[in-house]
């Protein structure tokens, strides 16, 4: 034979019968070589025992078909009828006279005959096509097996089934699209008194009668379109006993989506009925008895409600004249300051006298920024001020502030600092929480007139920390779970009592001697500490001192953190660039139009956004919007949306004394956007503008 070898491994066995000289040992010998196994035999009797679903194929020379082939006749009858074991029989060349050649028993059906001599090539390539054809009588055994086992699984599925829907007092059935019973339970039999053969495979109408058809067949025609149908209907037994039943029609979809037929499901629900029928009667008596009631009491809660209205509107009245009382009273002593000043300066000037007018100018720019703070405050107690939140190092910002509470607080209070510099960074306006802070140290050290301890502590946790316990005796509001930045200041002062404490954060209201404090510290730090998305939580007993605990949100954004830290460039002053001023406020318009010319700018004007609009159309050269927020008709937000839709790039510059829109900077700013608060000063006037066009420049 000629020399030929496959990589294709064989999983089942060749049986060799070849007892002529070296026959045997030469076909194994190749079909070694080409990747399969095989058994060697002497004679095809003695391998007919061993042919069971073991053997991949059977090779044999036609010397081996000799002797009693009984045994191979009753093992090839007892194969299952999968099975049909592969035979190649290796006979020599056609000159040998046919009469001659054995034969095989006609049970052997499975055959291939090659002619000797042949090539190695010619004899693998056989066996190779005898074993693909085995592993497929395998293949199909696997899937006659399985397909038993689930015909069996059905079979004892739907027995299981029919056990369980027969056993429940329900009527379970489903019905084709020809309105033919295919499945009805067993409750049938007993609510229509028929055998299941008379309602199987019998149309709808024929099972039912007449009437309940007429009742039935628009819902059934709802279920045939796909649609769930719930209805109740009066179904009497056979004895005219009353009996209501509940009828769920559930369309059932075949593999296309279209709507094969539906299922039933009937339920008795004469009980609840009844129930409820009995319910309403008693709700309908116990209703006459409740409205005789209602109308006794109607007249008393009238009463009361306008005893209740009288207190809310005299509560209500009360303090807003608090609110309004104290803003009088401090705005009158700062216009007092600054129209004394003012009046002081005209009457030297018109002397002539101008030597001393620094000292009143002083004396009125001095009262125009308490009333700038006040004007603060209130914002921040109403939660309508600007924020502009930016990651801050909280514990570097109560470092750089130590020896200023230091000398606010004075020799006779000690301050102790413990820092925890491992916390987060926390998304706050830094100018407001310094001003909280100083607030929060001035009260502390009036809570103690003879001397103390003052504690500022800054911490990451969900609890309020402190230098030393304080006992929990009123907790003003309830911090939700979570991480916070942490600041608290504890004092050993005298503490405040439960109604001092309800009370703490009104506006105006303050336990100091008058002249000594506005009474809006604690006001303007819980609106600045709310509106920043944070917390504040005030303990404090009389005698056992005070802590305040404010909790800040954090920031995680490393890269929002480290730009924080960056500073701007230094910039120069105006060199003739081209400002359009918008402003509704004619006498604040006409002064910053003449500040930005002196600081060496040209501006153009406009009192509205329309206006602002028309000039811009009219001249595009502009190269800064400095508008107020809070404008007539479109707000300045909303124009410099549209102004950027023509001029991306163009830089705007923000005023605003009081815009619930500007409350948070950074969703109110876009890129090329800043803001400044009214009032403000030259020198930070300047500044913003200055900026406003050196990161102009930066970007271009």
């Amino acid at each position: 034979m000629r020399s030929w070898s496959s990589a294709v491994p064989a999983s089942k066995p060749v049986y060799i019968a070849a007892p002529y000289r070296r026959d045997a040992d030469t076909i194994a010998d190749v079909l070694r070589r080409a990747g399969y196994l095989s058994t060697v035999h002497p004679s095809l009797e003695a391998m007919a025992p061993a042919l069971d679903e073991r053997v991949g194929a059977v090779v044999l020379t036609e010397e081996a078909i000799s002797g009693d082939l009984s045994v191979l006749v009753a093992v090839l009858r007892s194969q299952e009828a999968w099975s049909d074991i592969p035979f190649i029989l290796l006979r020599p060349a056609r000159a040998h006279t046919l009469a001659h050649r054995a034969a095989l028993p006609p049970e052997v059906i499975n055959l291939v005959e090659l002619e000797r001599p042949l090539g190695e090539a010619s004899l693998v390539s056989a066996v190779a096509a005898a074993l693909k054809a085995r592993q497929r009588q395998f293949v199909i055994r696997d899937q006659i097996l399985r397909l038993a086992a689930s015909q069996a699984a059905l079979a004892a599925s739907e027995a299981e089934l029919r056990l369980i829907a027969d056993s429940l007092p329900v009527l379970i059935a489903f019905i084709d699209r020809d309105l033919v019973y295919r499945f009805a339970n067993a409750a049938y039999e007993s609510w229509l008194g028929k055998p299941l053969s008379e309602i199987v495979g019998q149309k709808v109408e024929d099972v039912i009668g007449p009437e309940p058809w007429a009742t039935r067949k628009d819902a059934i025609a709802q279920a045939l379109l796909g649609r769930p149908v719930r209805i109740e209907v009066s179904w009497p037994h056979r004895s005219g006993q009353r009996r209501d039943a509940e009828i769920r029609y559930l369309p059932r979809h075949a593999p296309d989506g279209s709507v094969d037929g539906f299922h039933v499901f009937a339920t008795d629900v004469t009980a609840r009925k009844v129930a409820l029928q009995a319910i309403e009667h008693e709700a309908a008596r116990l209703e006459a008895r409740v409205a005789e009631r209602t109308a006794e009491l109607e007249a008393e809660m009238v009463a009361r409600e306008r005893s209740e209205a009288a207190l809310r509107q005299a509560q209500k009245m009360e303090a807003v004249g608090q609110l309004t009382g104290g803003i009088a009273h401090d705005f009158n002593n700062m216009l007092t300051g600054i129209l004394a000043a003012m009046d002081v300066m005209r009457m030297r000037i018109a002397q002539g006298r101008t030597d001393d007018l620094g000292r009143f100018i002083d004396v009125a720019s001095g009262s125009a920024e308490r009333a700038a703070a006040l004007t603060q405050r209130l914002l921040a107690f109403s939660r309508r001020q600007s924020l502009d939140p930016r990651p801050v190092d909280v514990a570097g910002l109560v470092r750089s502030l130590e020896d200023l509470l230091a000398r606010t607080l004075g020799e006779r209070v000690r301050l102790t600092v413990t820092l925890d510099d491992d916390v987060p960074k926390a998304m706050v306006d830094r100018n407001q929480l310094e001003s909280a802070l100083l607030n929060l140290a001035i009260n502390a050290r009036d809570a103690m007139p003879e001397g103390g301890d003052l504690c500022v502590a800054v911490g990451a946790r969900s609890g309020v920390v402190g230098c030393r316990e304080v006992a929990d005796v009123a907790t003003r509001w309830d911090v939700p779970e979570g991480e916070h930045v942490v600041i608290s200041v504890t004092d050993t002062g005298v503490g405040m009592d439960e109604d001092t404490l309800s009370r703490v954060f009104e506006p105006f209201f303050t336990t100091k001697p008058i002249g000594q404090g506005t009474g809006l510290g604690m006001s303007m730090i819980y609106g600045f500490i709310q509106q920043s998305q944070g917390h504040i939580r005030v303990h404090s007993r009389p005698g056992a001192g005070t802590t305040v605990a404010l909790y800040l949100p954090p920031c995680h954004d490393k890269e929002a953190a480290e730009r924080s830290t960056r500073q701007d460039a230094a910039v120069s002053d105006g060199r003739g660039q081209r400002i359009l001023l918008v402003e509704d406020d004619p006498q604040v318009r006409v002064l910053v139009a003449d500040l930005l010319t002196e600081l060496g700018y040209r501006v153009r004007t406009a009192d509205a956004s329309d206006a602002a609009l028309a000039t811009l159309a009219d001249d595009p050269a502009i190269d800064l919007l400095i508008t107020d927020v809070g404008l007539p008709g479109r707000s300045g937000r909303e124009l410099a949306s549209i102004v950027r839709q023509s001029q991306p790039s163009l830089p705007v510059l923000f005023m605003t004394g009081y815009a619930q829109g500007a409350a948070t900077r950074s969703a109110f700013l876009d890129p090329g956007m800043s803001m400044i608060l009214k009032p403000f000063e030259l020198a930070a006037f300047s500044q913003a503008v200055n900026g406003m066009f050196a990161r102009a420049s930066t970007a271009g």
